[in-house]
């Protein structure tokens, strides 16, 4: 496993020969070895359609490529950071809540749309997230951004999910999610932030939600 979480807003890195890394640009902090670090502008991992995809969108956080030998110390805005360890499942999250992942990951593009047709994509214009979502799959690690903290909430077929989408970070697993819309007492007393909008999730895996309803 290549980090290890510092405090709660800070992570160290290892790095290997022949083992790279990725990180959110800006996010080194300190380093010590044979570091090197290298502008992406491929797209990630994704290639070109992934970058075209984000482009499009304007919704693109410019990532660099580490390698060598040594450590590294990551953190960003003094955000909390969450380490999340994938096992060969899909991990989905924005991009710019993305601090550093491992280069083992497959990293592409998901159009909202393509998860509830308009629904999706209404999604994504209530929990700040544009219409597309960054997708990690396979088994390594990945450091997320949150304000406030995150808390992981499992998620199984007898007991789904409902999050207030501006407080959603990532999910991952065999999961499939809906907007839905709920009326209660905020409603009732005016407040008209996005509450009115539920995120059901439901199937196998797990939701990562922070303190917040601030989007990064």
């Amino acid at each position: 496993m290549a980090f290890r979480e510092i405090n709660g807003r800070m992570i160290e890195a290892t790095v290997t020969p022949g083992q790279r890394l990725f990180s959110q640009r800006g996010a080194m902090l300190a380093y010590k070895g044979e570091v090197s670090f290298t502008p992406n502008t491929a797209g990630g991992q994704g290639g070109i359609m992934s970058m075209i995809g984000r482009r499009v969108a304007d919704e693109d956080t410019p990532l660099m490529t580490v390698e060598g030998s040594g450590t590294v110390l990551f953190g960003h805005g003094g955000h909390h950071v969450q380490v999340i360890r994938l096992t060969g499942d899909t991990l989905y999250v924005e991009a710019d809540r993305l601090l550093a992942f491992e280069g083992s990951l497959q990293q592409g593009t998901m159009f909202l749309g393509s998860q509830g047709g308009v629904m999706g994509m209404v999604r994504g214009q209530v929990s700040g997230q544009g219409l597309f979502t960054t997708t990690l799959k396979g088994h390594g690690a990945v450091a997320v951004m949150a304000h406030g903290g995150v808390i992981e909430i499992p998620i199984s077929p007898q007991r789904p999910v409902h999050v207030d989408p501006q407080a959603y970070v990532a999910h991952h697993g065999d999961v499939r999610n809906r907007l839905s819309t709920a009326l209660g007492w905020r409603d009732m007393v005016g407040r008209g932030s996005g509450e009115a909008f539920q995120l059901e999730l439901s199937g196998s895996g797990a939701v990562y939600v922070q303190a917040s309803e601030e989007k990064l």
